[in-house]
């Protein structure tokens, strides 16, 4: 099996409310989407959505990074062009779009298995009488794992845990890097008679040392993310101690390869993880879930909320999405075999 052509075309999936972090704004979820037919004529999907306040990348250089590399790759077989592909200095969802692409052409007969699993759902950051509306009505529809999304105000943030804190759902905290170490150590005195699962990147990406910091205060756990794109960046902060858990998201990292990488090093030293990912498409979704089925005993937490965020259900996705449970679509499976 040989790559014959690879194609691009981009996408966009409109979103029920829009999506409000520290870091942006999204109204609409736009990404590109990766095909890539082989001699035997098989298809091999991939999507990196644009998250620039993130990755650095946008929908034109996810669309010049491919098409730079694509000729590189072509006439390859999929395992050859998974190894070439990671050889090139090109943005990490562009890399991410490819790697999963040649990664669903190796394994195209999946295997179904009846294990369910959960996600949360995003609360958007918003004056703390809107969140808690928007909290109350996702526990209401079945979501009893909150990832609350706070910003640079302090008291807004504490405020808004205070009031979410009376729902019957478990809160995750995404502070998006806003926070300083004062003001992160603030908030942990505040809430700390509140239960809470996580605390994630409550500082800087680059602020290991203020991390550590606030790890070690801290009586509840606290998560990396933005800190962690590469296993070079994990094995610093769980080596250092800079954080409890590490976040692996497909468009940080490159691709299920390389977090395939991370989980493995993760798994080794006994840390947990959370699998994330950005507002992201059905196909990038689906490759994020394979993979959390198949590391079931390492993540401890998923973040992938993106379908339930969607105006109009997808029909590509291979999951079901209902409350905060997921699990296989046994029609969708039925006409992939």
């Amino acid at each position: 099996m040989k790559i014959t052509s690879i194609s691009t075309q981009v996408k966009q999936i409109e979103l029920k409310t829009p999506f409000i972090t520290a870091l942006r704004r999204v109204d609409v979820i736009e990404f590109v989407r990766v095909s890539v037919c082989c001699d035997n004529e098989n298809i091999g999907l991939g999507e990196a959505p644009a998250t620039k306040a993130v990755t650095g990348e946008d929908i034109e250089s996810i669309l010049s990074s491919i098409e730079f590399i694509k000729n590189s790759l072509i006439s390859l077989t999929p395992l050859q062009a998974l190894d070439a592909l990671h050889k090139f200095n090109i943005g990490s969802s562009a890399k991410a779009s490819l790697d999963m692409a040649f990664v669903s052409l190796l394994e195209k007969n999946k295997t179904r298995t009846k294990i369910k699993l959960t996600t949360d759902i995003t609360i958007s950051l918003k004056e703390p009488q809107e969140m808690f509306l928007d909290a109350k009505e996702a526990v209401k529809n079945g979501m009893n794992i909150l990832k609350i999304k706070l910003g640079h105000d302090i008291k807004h943030a504490i405020k808004v845990t205070k009031m979410l804190s009376h729902l019957d759902a478990k809160l995750i905290i995404d502070a998006n890097q806003a926070w300083s170490l004062e003001q992160s150590l603030k908030y942990i005195d505040a809430i700390k008679d509140i239960q809470i699962e996580l605390i994630e990147q409550p500082v800087k990406s680059t602020q290991l040392k203020e991390l550590k910091i606030i790890a070690a205060y801290s009586s509840i756990p606290i998560l990396a993310d933005e800190s962690v794109f590469t296993l070079i960046d994990a094995k610093k902060v769980i080596e250092s101690k800079s954080a409890d858990m590490i976040n692996i998201k497909l468009m940080k990292c490159g691709g299920v390869t390389k977090a395939r990488e991370i989980l493995e090093y993760a798994r080794s030293k006994k840390v947990k993880c959370m699998l994330g990912s950005m507002l992201e498409g059905p196909i990038s979704i689906n490759a994020a879930l394979h993979l959390a089925l198949q590391y079931d005993d390492v993540i401890e937490y998923l973040d992938l909320d993106s379908p339930l965020l969607y105006k109009e259900a997808s029909s590509e996705l291979e999951f079901e999405f209902k409350g905060n449970s997921i699990s296989f679509n046994l029609t969708m499976s039925k006409t992939q075999q």
